[in-house]
This record gives structure tokens, C-alpha cells and sequence, in this order.
């Protein structure tokens, strides 16, 4: 297995440990990662700004993995939706795709439609498997109750992204359980972290986000578990709060018997420290 790997903007330069993680855990699962120098940003932020500019970031990105022969796996559920998205508009929109496609052809690239792109817990759960993952564990879990954080933009539009059942997905659940923990039942599992609201209205977004958290607390959960730099850093920037995040490689990679430092865990921080009293002697 061998993917492209797009890590987009915000994991470099906020959330290193997102990448050095995920990179020792599917490194342990045999999965190979390409690094393409040349990609750049999504086009996320320009979606609902400059349309044709948001697409042309992502087409060509995708046009960069196509000239390497390589499928594209994103860190990033907002780089994942968006590369989707992009694509989907490509394949719809004649008009657009020559546009597009006339612009990137000044850099010698073309955009070609059947570029697989997958998320990381997609490539975990459908690519490498479960069963094959679970016979890496040295570790499990045990007694360890998690709620998992689904996030917004694998999952919607559904048409466009194929993650998961947009109402009643598992591929999540089913991953944190064959870790030995637990995933938990909870009532705001699929509601938004606020995270897009920042920086437009804090307060609103704070609002959203403690209301995750005490959700997950009152479910009964040990930690909640995001796949997604942006869900991350809104959960995990309260130090005061009521229930610890942690990535799912984080996650992963423990039971996995992989290292603190290049799972990027911090030993100072106490409440990812407890997480260990979890494992299995």
C-alpha cells in the first residue's frame, strides 16, 4: 500500500504530532507515504470566497498525485471533504473541468478524473483492515471508555464524500474497539466541535464545544477521540475542562507499542499521561 500524502496547512503548522503520529503508526502497518513537495493548500478557505480559485488549489494537488500514480490520503477531514468536493465538480462540470484544467496545463499538469482519495481512518479500516491491525496490538486497552468524534466534512455530503453512513456511521467506533477500549453511545456524537466559528464568534464556538464535552463526560466516556487537526485543536486547547481528546494514531499507536515521542504525546501533560493506566500489563 502506498498513498500520497497530503497533510494541507493546518496540521504543519499547528499540529505536528497529527502527522508524526500517523506517520509511525501506518510506517508499523506497512503502509507507505509519499511526500509530495509541490502540494499546497486545499482550497478550503476560499470555498465560500473564490470558487474557481478553491478548485483549482484542489485539482491541482490532484493532479500532482495522478502524474506520481499515486491515490491521495489526507490527515485532514476538511482537506479530505474539500478534495472530494473538487473532484466531484470536476467530473460534473465539463465547462469548469476545461477551465481548470487550462490553467493547470501552464504548469505541464492535467487533472484526471479516478484519483482515489482517502482519509486516514478510511486507508486504517478499509485498506489495511481490522483484523490486520489487531494482530499488531501488544497492548490493548483495557476498561477504557472513548467517545468518538466524527466531525463534519467526511461525513456530509455523503454523495460526494462515501465515508460513512451520514447518520449511523461505525467505521470509527469499530476501529476504537479493536484496540480494547470501549466506544461509547452519546447523544451529540455527530454535532460540530464549533471549530469553524473561531475567529468569527468565539463565544458560539465555545458554546458548541463545551457542549460536546460535557456530552461525552456525561455518556461516561475516559476520552474522547478526533481524526481531524481542526476538531483536535478545538477539544484539546481547554486545560481546564471536563474530559481529555486524543487522536485516534495517538490512540493507536499506544496499544500499538509504539513510542511516546514519536507518537508526539507529551509526558508533562497529565491527563494524556493517565491514558497508559489503560493498557494492558
Amino acid at each position: 500500500m502506498k498513498y500520497a500524502l497530503f497533510l494541507g496547512c493546518t496540521i504543519p503548522a499547528r499540529l505536528k504530532a497529527y502527522e508524526s503520529s500517523s506517520r509511525a503508526v501506518l510506517g508499523k502497518l506497512d503502509v507507505t507515504l509519499v511526500d509530495i513537495d509541490e502540494f499546497k493548500c486545499c482550497g478550503y478557505p476560499l470555498r465560500n470566497i473564490d470558487f474557481k480559485a478553491f478548485v483549482l488549489s484542489s485539482a491541482r494537488n490532484l493532479a500532482l498525485a495522478k502524474k506520481e500514480g499515486l491515490e491521495v490520503m489526507t490527515l485532514c477531514k476538511c482537506g479530505y471533504g474539500t478534495l472530494k468536493k473538487a473532484a466531484h465538480l470536476m467530473k460534473e462540470n465539463t465547462s469548469l473541468r476545461e477551465e481548470i484544467n487550462a490553467i493547470l496545463a501552464e504548469e505541464g499538469l492535467q487533472y484526471e478524473a479516478g484519483i482515489d482519495i482517502m482519509h486516514l481512518l478510511t486507508v486504517l479500516y478499509k485498506e489495511v483492515g481490522l483484523e490486520a491491525i489487531k494482530e499488531k496490538i501488544t497492548r490493548p486497552y483495557e476498561n477504557l471508555k472513548v467517545a468518538t468524534h466524527y466531525g463534519c466534512h467526511a461525513l456530509r455530503p455523503s454523495q460526494v464524500t462515501q465515508f460513512d453512513d451520514p447518520v449511523a456511521p461505525t467505521l470509527f467506533d469499530e476501529l476504537v474497539n479493536i484496540t480494547g477500549a470501549k466506544s461509547i453511545e452519546w447523544s451529540t456524537k455527530l454535532e460540530c466541535c464549533g471549530g469553524p466559528l473561531l475567529g468569527l464568534n468565539d463565544e458560539l464556538s465555545f458554546v458548541f464545544r463545551d457542549k460536546k464535552l460535557l456530552d461525552a463526560k456525561k455518556a461516561g466516556a475516559d476520552y474522547l477521540t478526533t481524526g481531524c487537526p481542526f476538531c483536535q485543536i478545538q477539544f484539546d486547547t481547554v486545560q481546564n475542562h471536563h474530559i481529555p481528546s486524543i487522536l485516534y494514531s495517538q490512540l493507536l499507536g499506544l496499544c500499538l507499542g509504539l513510542d511516546k515521542q514519536a507518537l508526539g504525546l507529551d509526558s508533562k501533560r497529565t491527563d494524556i499521561a493517565k491514558i497508559e493506566n489503560f493498557l494492558a500489563p
